[in-house]
């Protein structure tokens, strides 16, 4: 394991699951789910502590509500135009058409190498796959670009933000977990760590989840996933 990697269950670590404290674990990876937010301090995926200050390896989770998943398409668009003929025959000219891409700058690449990493793991296990919403993208590329802005890694910002707010904060109203994770410099090397982490793996594996939000900050490389119900 080259660099520092960590896994952090709960509230420190390198990876984390929020409503754990942390475990001494490399790489650093913490998982986390939402069930305390609702006042219930129990769980069984890892997750880092929503509103708890007590430190566990076990996620909690939060009741699930309906959720819409964001969907977005590209259309590619065509011109063409033709001359009239006169008295004598005109060629009749055909503007090329133009079409329009969109590229994945390396910053979205990664991000959604990990999101199939993930579907994939589902699939193997037996559950559907999650759909990408961009509010748990926002909460989730929002939480990486803090924690290295300010050189912490923990489910919870200095001020004691958890996971769930930033999530509700962001638009998306039913958070259910959360992994982070630091150090590892490829989608594949991170959801190595995870995966051999109980509570992260319980979080990528709950069938119950269905959207997914996945941020990344190259500079420290802090990895963060949202999962919603």
């Amino acid at each position: 394991m080259g660099g520092l990697v960590g896994l952090l269950l709960g509230a420190a670590g390198a990876t984390g699951v929020a409503f754990a404290s942390p475990e001494q674990l490399a790489p650093f990876v913490a998982p986390t789910t939402a069930q305390d937010a609702r006042g219930d301090n129990t769980g069984d995926s890892g997750v880092g502590g929503i509103g708890l200050p007590a430190r566990t390896t076990e996620p909690t989770v939060v009741a699930p509500t309906t959720t819409v998943p964001a969907t977005t398409t590209t259309t590619a668009t065509t011109t063409t135009t033709t001359e009239t003929t006169t008295t004598t025959t005109e060629p009749t000219t055909t503007a090329p058409p133009t079409t329009t891409t969109t590229s994945n700058a390396p910053p979205v690449a990664q991000p959604q190498r990990v999101v199939d990493l993930v579907n994939e793991a589902r699939a193997a296990a037996g559950c559907g796959p999650l759909t990408v919403d961009e509010r748990a993208v926002r909460a989730a590329q929002g939480h990486s670009d803090d924690m290295s802005a300010r050189d912490y890694f923990s489910h919870e910002t200095p001020e004691g933000v958890d996971f769930a707010t930033r999530m509700r904060d962001a638009g998306y109203p039913d958070p259910g977990g959360e992994n982070i994770a630091k150090g590892q410099r490829t989608p594949e090397a991170v959801m190595k760590a995870w995966m051999n982490s109980d509570g992260h793996r319980r979080n990528i594996l709950n069938c119950r989840f269905a959207v997914i939000g996945v941020g990344l900050n190259t500079d420290g490389w802090y990895w963060t996933q949202n999962f919603g119900w």
